[in-house]
């Protein structure tokens, strides 16, 4: 009954999202805070879900523009990923997304950047074409690394593009991360904590292109280890509640 009663509420919730806010990008198409409106309105859910999430940021936080990168896990990153999306930020998904009816021509309309992974030249063009957005717009873009969701595994390797677009355009990268959410379940009350936590910036400016493995290596094994710690975090703060 919770998993129908639960279904239903993210439904229409995400009907009128979608709704109410296709018809606000159609007044101002591909704005730079498109994103972050629809971002505050899926991280809504999160309480809906069962979930509690825990948003840590700097606290001196800069208004330069950067490449976020955040940990990919599934479905559920819609509701807790989304509550630490900043203004003036645009992601960066897969082309298929955009035909996925509805979803997909509000992605595209709220300003979002869509690769075609499947062709090596194109996709080299999308991200040069991002980095050119972030020098000209001062635009942040979000963009998962790993490129597919991990699924509890941890995280996976990392693919190359966003590290070349950093050090293209000159701007610091900012590891973001979401601790496991693979115990969610929609049908119990209870899905616990999720602490998601925005990781001081890595600077890249100076750096050439053959540096790119390097400084994927070195970020990979930073979030890698503060994966592991915000696990054990949000393990113990669901034990203590549980007690």
């Amino acid at each position: 009954m919770l998993l129908i009663i639960r279904s239903l509420i993210l439904a229409i919730m995400l009907l009128l999202a979608f709704v109410f806010g296709g018809l606000y990008c159609l007044l101002r198409p591909r704005h730079r805070d498109n994103v972050y409106l629809f971002a505050q309105i899926f991280s809504w859910a999160a309480p809906v879900l069962g979930v509690k999430v825990v948003l840590r940021k700097p606290k001196a936080s800069s208004n330069e523009p950067c490449i976020y990168l955040a940990n990919h896990q599934n479905n559920f990153d819609l509701f807790t990923h989304t509550a630490a999306v900043p203004k003036g930020t645009v992601s960066l998904g897969k082309k298929s997304l955009a035909w996925i009816p509805l979803f997909g021509q509000i992605y595209w309309l709220s300003g979002n950047l869509l690769i075609d992974r499947k062709n090596r030249g194109r996709a080299f063009e999308t991200m040069a074409r991002a980095a050119q957005k972030i020098r000209d717009k001062c635009l942040s873009v979000w963009i998962f690394p790993e490129g597919t969701r991990s699924r509890g595994k941890g995280l996976l390797p990392f693919k190359a593009g966003a590290f070349h677009t950093a050090i293209d355009a000159g701007v610091a990268m900012v590891p973001v991360l979401a601790s496991n959410q693979e115990h969610i379940k929609l049908n119990r009350w209870n899905n616990g904590v999720v602490i998601i936590e925005v990781m001081p910036p890595v600077a890249t400016k100076g750096l050439a292109k053959s540096q790119v493995k390097e400084l994927s290596d070195r970020i990979h094994a930073m979030m890698a280890d503060k994966l592991a710690q915000l696990n054990q975090e949000a393990m113990a703060l669901m034990a203590k509640k549980a007690v």
